[in-house]
């Protein structure tokens, strides 16, 4: 996009009361965003929907001054601009009608890979949700997949942290413009997320920071994704939002079943109970859904198992139930002489590892 064009598209994006829907409708009637701004009013109030409220302030010289600001910005920090329009804009993000007309891009990301997935939850993850999180993204790089979050704290760092430690693209959707890190305790990861992907945001420099900014940030993550995953949620909060956007831009949406008695999974489970989510309790439930191709993940998944490391009670358990076939969990603890409270544990970061698995009246075998 040249410069000429990009001040009109900015002068656009900043113009208040005009929202990305109204812009887009502004867009597709004049052609481009300098034709809206140089169009007569009284053709524009000829549009369906817009109003003199509307478009009070659209011819405001401010928004060019502001806009060249902006443009200032993003030359000095090459800040790449991507319009709606164009083929580097996300795909799937062109297709939902709340869309940014322009998003700003630092880092190394690739978009063509189609393959990409949100991942959202609590800031509260517990030890259960990051062991859950870390394993499905070993489990899912096989695929390749591009791994989206807001470099929020919790869970979305953690995913973002792993698909680094695996060596996938990670793009963070921020809340706020390029000239600032939020929170400001990860910009000692912003370096890696940006060699393996990068950051995108709607926001100028020159927005104030604001927590209702992140509601507005998550159209973003669930709308670029094929499919939002929720790790871990109270009753209420953002990544539910998430997958509302999600669900009502009818996506695919998955959650981690947890404990009824446990509060950050009250959300999850309740996303599951009003089937507004499909149940995750195994990595592989996701490229099944997806319809990704499972053969592709064989043998990794095989190799990973054989390979997997364990500590010295895991290994314990691993002999005992190579020796002895399934067993009850009492039976498991008795045995190998460990309190059954700890058993259950060690099996459920077992199970994660893909080393062991559940059955029914509380026994357990290996993989």
């Amino acid at each position: 996009m040249k410069d000429e064009q990009l001040i009109y598209a900015l002068a656009l994006q900043h113009v208040p009361k005009i929202g990305d829907v109204t812009a887009k409708k502004l867009i597709n009637y004049c052609g481009s965003a300098e034709a809206v701004l140089k169009e007569k009013r009284h053709l524009l109030l000829k549009i369906d929907g817009i109003g003199t409220t509307t478009i009070k302030g659209l011819f405001n010289s401010e928004h060019i001054k502001a806009a060249e600001h902006e443009l200032q910005f993003i030359k000095e920090n090459k800040i790449s601009c991507l319009y709606f329009t164009e083929d580097v804009y996300p795909e799937k993000l062109k297709h939902c009608i709340d869309a940014p007309i322009l998003l700003f891009q630092t880092g190394n990301i690739n978009l063509k890979q189609q393959r990409i997935i949100s991942i959202v939850g609590t800031r509260k993850i517990t030890t259960y949700g990051i062991a859950f999180c870390n394993k499905l993204i070993e489990e899912l790089a096989a695929f390749n997949p591009i791994i989206v979050s807001g470099f929020a704290y919790g869970t979305d760092i953690t995913a973002q942290r792993a698909a680094v430690k695996h060596k996938l693209q990670t793009i963070g959707c921020l809340a706020h413009g390029l000239n600032q890190m939020y929170p400001k305790t990860h910009k000692k990861y912003s370096a890696e997320v940006e060699k393996h992907g990068g950051f995108l945001t709607d926001f100028w420099s020159t927005d104030t920071f604001d927590r209702n900014n992140f509601l507005k940030r998550n159209r973003i993550i669930a709308g670029m994704s094929e499919a939002t995953i929720v790790i871990e949620s109270a009753e209420k909060g953002g990544s539910l939002v998430t997958a509302d956007i999600a669900n009502s831009y009818n996506r695919d949406v998955f959650a981690v079943p947890g404990r009824v008695t446990d509060s950050q999974s009250l959300g999850c489970n309740n996303l599951i109970k009003f089937q507004q989510a499909h149940v995750l309790s195994n990595p592989l439930d996701v490229p099944y859904i997806l319809n990704w191709e499972l053969d592709i993940l064989e043998k990794p998944v095989i190799q990973k198992q054989l390979f997997v490391e364990l500590t010295s009670e895991e290994k314990i358990i691993y002999n005992y139930l190579e020796n002895n076939d399934k067993q009850l969990l009492d039976v498991i603890a008795l045995e190998c002489n460990l309190p059954i409270y700890k058993v259950a544990s060690i099996l459920l970061t077992m199970e994660l590892k893909g080393v062991t698995r559940p059955l029914p009246g509380k026994l357990f075998e290996l993989v």
